[in-house]
């Protein structure tokens, strides 16, 4: 196995409110090789931007820290670099793609300006030649060069993100961080895009992390997913291992579950049971368990090993410890 492109070890990210901690990322473990594509799914405040972020390292010290862990990318630990080298990776070496266009487009700038901005930033050209190597990029994203001089309220939604995803590739970056990008994005427009995305990646080889609540998505986008509960990455393995062979992880039984299919006709869908915990106020032991079917006593003491099934294939559950109820939790999905 070759030396990944990034590699995050035990990260715990912390946010203060009201007075309490609020415990948002809990001891990630996550490794991407150059040019794989990962997806990172899981419920709102599973903790998947606040990794992102992280990466991007775009958390300040007012709202939150970094409470332990390293994030490695090209022999750098990115939590200590100084800030000046951070500047030079990010949008550069490392770049994402927000999840809503318009609050992360400059309102009173031209999107060509936006974009070029990026290039001359982080590359000795002229402003002559980043708006030129600009109105590039937006042909390969698929919006004509001569709207370069439009603002972003005279594009519609799915141009708007085209833009948001130009500007995060203006620099032929090895990572690239997409946050929901097709979350407020009609059908029609949510698959051109997810199209292009793809096209891009066999194109220039860019290594993929996809934060999406979709499994679909992931399925068609990605290699390998990791399913985040609570801070945690509670199962993590390629696409075949946990989409179309035997999901084992309660928690992504259930969302699976929660899915309509064409196969099985269902009056009603089975959704999780209760909701997400208060990260502030995370339960002991396996954060699931509250809502688990399957929980034992063990669970509400102890936090699960994460348990290897090969090929690295991961899910930390007590149920395959111990060997409970493998026909119950292991089954086939689609």
């Amino acid at each position: 196995m070759t030396e990944p492109l990034i590699e995050i070890r035990n990260l715990h990210v912390h946010y203060a409110s009201e007075g309490k901690v609020v415990h948002a990322v809990n001891g990630v473990n996550l490794a991407i090789q150059k040019g794989e594509s990962i997806g990172i799914v899981g419920e709102t405040g599973a903790g998947k931007t606040t990794t992102a972020l992280s990466i991007m390292r775009l958390i300040q010290p007012s709202q939150g820290r970094y409470a332990d862990g390293e994030i490695w990318f090209e022999g750098k630990d990115l939590l200590k670099v100084k800030d000046a080298d951070m500047r030079a990776i990010r949008g550069n070496r490392i770049s994402m793609i927000f999840q809503d266009p318009m609050t992360s487009l400059n309102p009173v700038y031209t999107v060509g300006d936006q974009i070029a901005e990026v290039i001359w930033a982080h590359h000795k050209v002229t402003k002559d030649e980043a708006r030129k190597r600009a109105k590039s990029i937006m042909e390969l994203v698929g919006i004509p060069a001569e709207r370069s001089d439009d603002h972003p309220h005279q594009f519609s939604g799915g141009l708007r993100q085209r833009v948001g995803i130009a500007m995060a590739l203006a620099c032929d970056p090895a990572l690239l961080l997409a946050d929901e990008p097709t979350t407020a994005l009609d059908v029609t427009i949510q698959a051109q895009v997810l199209e292009l995305m793809k096209k891009l990646k066999r194109e220039l080889q860019t290594s993929l992390m996809l934060i999406t609540h979709d499994l679909g998505i992931v399925a068609e986008v990605c290699d390998k997913v990791a399913i985040m509960y609570a801070g945690e990455i509670v199962e993590f393995g390629s696409i075949e291992e946990v989409f179309r062979s035997r999901s084992r992880h309660p928690y992504t039984q259930g969302l699976f579950d929660s899915i309509p299919t064409m196969e099985k006709k269902k009056r009603r869908l089975t959704p999780i049971q209760g909701m997400a915990p208060d990260p502030a106020e995370l339960p002991t032991g396996c954060v699931f368990h509250p809502r688990c079917p399957h929980a034992m006593e063990q669970c509400s003491i102890q936090r699960p090993p994460a348990v290897d099934f090969g090929n690295g294939y991961k899910v930390s559950c007590f149920l395959y410890e111990s060997g409970a109820a493998e026909a119950g939790a292991g089954r086939e999905t689609r």
